[in-house]
């Protein structure tokens, strides 16, 4: 059984981790946008003119994600001990 202090390490690092890919993926969108559209439109057959929403949407359901999973729990956490 793992501990509580165990348990908030993990949590803390998940925490670091996914908001790391999320700022490297809002970098990456924002600053290669014409090579990531272009890839995705033709990837996924989608019109690059959506692109920007559904990029959007991508990055708000990520970031409400890990504040469910990762940051809500790590506080709790911290809060138990």
């Amino acid at each position: 059984m793992m501990t509580v202090e165990a348990l908030t390490t993990f949590f803390g690092w998940c925490s670091i981790i996914n908001i790391a890919v999320m700022l490297l993926s809002t970098l990456a969108i924002t600053l290669f946008r014409a090579p990531v559209v272009r890839i995705h439109s033709r990837t996924f057959q989608v019109n690059p003119d959506d692109l920007p929403m559904l990029y959007f949407n991508y990055l708000a359901n990520y970031k409400i994600a890990i504040y469910m999973f990762n940051i809500v729990p790590y506080i709790a956490l911290k809060i138990m001990v």
